[in-house]
């Protein structure tokens, strides 16, 4: 599972090949019984100049983590907000190689549609393996949104220029809430459903909160 040829090497490449793709989401639900979900995400190591990414397999819907894959390669592409997907999609492929059970979903740790230019990573890895992705950011990088009721499972739309992007989750009162936003294949209102079902007492849902802490943890992790 490797890179295309044509693999953008500045960010002006890059953005044109976000602009290319982005008419290929599937914004509609196009997703069979859902048995395994993933999370993903990347962490830097040596001074942010080797990226480490993680995979966490869940069985859906007690999310006993079943499968876990981490691979480092050297973090090449350069830092650009709206330009993620080039600098983590190489070392997140890496990880999917040898990954068994084979998901129904990934969760991703950043953007989809909530995106300047609708492309973010969850939709770029959702385009390339043809699967069906969700948006799980901790952040806002687009759009603008109302306050967020403080109770479970409240959201609100994230808006930009009259388009809806995704949705603003409060996933546990008192917390601050997450940006959910379509990858491929799963519609915004499955994509909510995904991630409450997957959150338990903590803001993060199991997925990508599992996915960090491989990814993030300490740095002797040892590549599986």
């Amino acid at each position: 599972m490797g890179l295309p040829d044509n693999w953008p090497q500045t960010p002006q490449a890059a953005i044109a090949l976000q602009r290319e793709l982005a008419s290929q989401v599937v914004t509609e639900d196009d997703l069979g019984p859902i048995h395994w979900v993933a999370g993903v995400d990347v962490g830097f190591e040596c001074q942010n100049t080797v990226a480490r990414a993680a995979v966490a397999v869940l069985r859906y819907p007690t999310l006993e983590r079943v499968a876990q894959q981490i691979a480092r390669r050297p973090a090449e592409f350069p830092y650009r907000p709206g330009l993620l997907s080039f600098r983590e999609l190489p070392v997140i492929l890496a990880a999917l190689e040898n990954l068994k059970p084979w998901p129904d979903v990934f969760l991703c740790d950043g953007q989809g549609l909530a995106h300047p230019r609708r492309f973010g990573i969850a939709c770029h890895l959702g385009v390339m393996l043809n699967r069906p992705a969700v948006g799980v950011a901790k952040t806002r990088l687009v759009g603008r949104h109302t306050e967020v009721p403080d109770q479970r499972g409240a959201w609100v739309p994230l808006l930009d220029q009259g388009e809806t992007l995704g949705a603003v989750l409060r996933t546990r009162p008192g917390t601050r809430p997450l940006y959910i936003s379509v990858g491929h294949r799963v519609s915004l209102e499955t994509a909510l459903e995904l991630v409450m079902a997957c959150t338990g007492r903590y803001r993060l849902p199991e997925t990508t909160r599992q996915a960090h802490r491989l990814a993030s943890g300490p740095a002797d992790i040892p590549e599986v």
